[in-house]
């Protein structure tokens, strides 16, 4: 089969702090380099792409010594943590900017939806803009032309479809980005993270477009944070991790790496201070552990036994209305519980300035298996103050491995328990 996309030794250098065209001196410098024939030293500095350190040279290598090749039809997923350099591969594949050294080999057309409203005019009509991709892509006008219809009704957006796209909701944009990028038969199709703006039922349908285009024979590049969807859809995937590609392979493997690297609280339930995925420095969760009834920690569970976690939450001053949620996930990433606290603004405790002491205590109808735990507190407007992912393994043993033995369910059989009431009639 024939490789549709091959990255040669490419890395992506920035420079840190205010965005400009450089000095005159490092213009110079550079200029004097290379009339002797020796190396940009340039490329010689910058610390590596780590999120959680500062660093005193004011280059940053945001992809360093990346190499891959991906066969003409593969679906292949891109995973890793926020700022593992993930959606600047995708920018360098794409073409939206070069790479700093070693090149890239493409074979036939791109199409790519890295971030909401990329690629659209905002003064345009939804209409004018599926006309304007079209172009870029190579497209004339009556190729474009015999898609429209089908490209429309697959966005939903036909009510707005001459309105212009600044007047869009990011949703709305989204769905019609999709749609574009998908119906107008690209050789490969990047898809970033962007879906996670849409509804439930808009991404099965581009899951299912997905498929579809794969099944074609051309090629679909994922990024995406939610495993499940990853697992689904890709059998090859990468991981990145700092700016470098440390695994390629199978999709599930890729998946278990991951999951087993990602930060996790110590043994005394103690959170790192990098292990925020989004944090506004308002509020930090700095500890979380799963208790039993004595207020011991543990790491396991008995089946239907009461789930109960103690997290500390240091807050800068004093707030008020906020939302604390916590969510257990499967070892996949499948979101099988959401609890907050109550909805009701009156219902809802305010938080002092320091440390605050917080219980949730889950009946738990969770089936025997492996567990993590996502914890976040919001404004009541929707505003993030810290959200930490995955911060918390633990497990839900089989009866039969508890104290009370010689009963057991088959877990396979799901993941959540329900009671159930049955009536059988002759």
């Amino acid at each position: 089969m024939s490789i549709a996309l091959k990255a040669e030794d490419i890395s992506k250098q920035y420079r840190l702090g205010q965005v400009g065209t450089g000095t005159l001196s490092h213009d110079l410098k550079r200029f004097w380099y290379k009339t002797r024939g020796k190396e940009d030293p340039y490329l010689k500095v910058g610390a590596e792409n780590d999120r959680t350190t500062v660093d005193s040279s004011g280059y940053v290598w945001a992809l360093k010594d990346i190499n891959f090749e991906i066969a003409q039809g593969d679906m292949v997923g891109i995973i890793g943590k926020n700022g593992a350099g993930k959606s600047t591969l995708l920018k360098l594949l794409s073409r939206v900017t070069a790479p700093t050294t070693g090149q890239i080999k493409i074979k036939g057309r791109i199409a790519a939806l890295l971030e909401v409203g990329t690629g659209f005019h905002p003064e345009l009509t939804g209409r004018e803009n599926i006309y304007l991709n079209g172009a870029i892509l190579g497209m004339n006008r009556i190729e474009i032309k015999a898609k429209l219809d089908e490209i429309v009704e697959f966005s939903g957006c036909q009510k707005y479809i001459d309105t212009p796209v600044k007047r869009y909701s990011s949703g709305m944009i989204v769905r019609l980005g999709f749609a574009v990028a998908a119906h107008l038969e690209p050789e490969i199709l990047i898809v970033d993270e962007v879906l996670a703006v849409g509804d439930a039922e808009f991404q099965d349908k581009c899951i299912g477009k997905m498929k579809d285009i794969s099944g074609e024979g051309r090629t679909v590049l994922f990024v995406s944070h939610n495993m499940a969807s990853m697992k689904a859809l890709c059998k090859k995937g990468f991981l990145m991790e700092k700016g470098r590609m440390t695994n390629k392979g199978n999709m599930t493997e890729i998946i278990e790496t991951y999951l087993a690297k990602t930060t996790k609280s110590s043994a005394t339930g103690e959170i790192p201070d990098d292990a925020s995925s989004m944090n506004t420095g308002i509020a930090k969760y700095r500890s979380i552990q799963l208790i039993d009834a004595q207020n011991s920690p543990i790491d396991r569970v008995n089946y239907m036994a009461d789930l109960r976690f103690n997290m500390t939450l240091d807050c800068k001053s004093p707030l008020k209305d906020v939302i604390i949620d916590l969510r257990i996930n499967t070892r996949d990433g499948v979101e099988l519980v959401h609890t907050m606290n109550k909805y009701g603004s009156s219902d809802k405790q305010p938080l002092s300035q320091g440390l605050n002491k917080i219980s949730c205590k889950i009946h738990n109808q969770l089936q025997p298996g492996n567990y993590s735990v996502t914890i976040g507190v919001h404004e009541s407007n929707g505003v993030t103050l810290d959200f930490v992912e995955n911060i918390l393994d633990f497990s839900v043993m089989n009866i039969g491995e508890g104290e009370n033995s010689g009963f057991s369910y088959d877990f396979k059989l799901g993941h959540v328990h329900f009671n159930s009431k049955w009536v059988v009639e002759a």
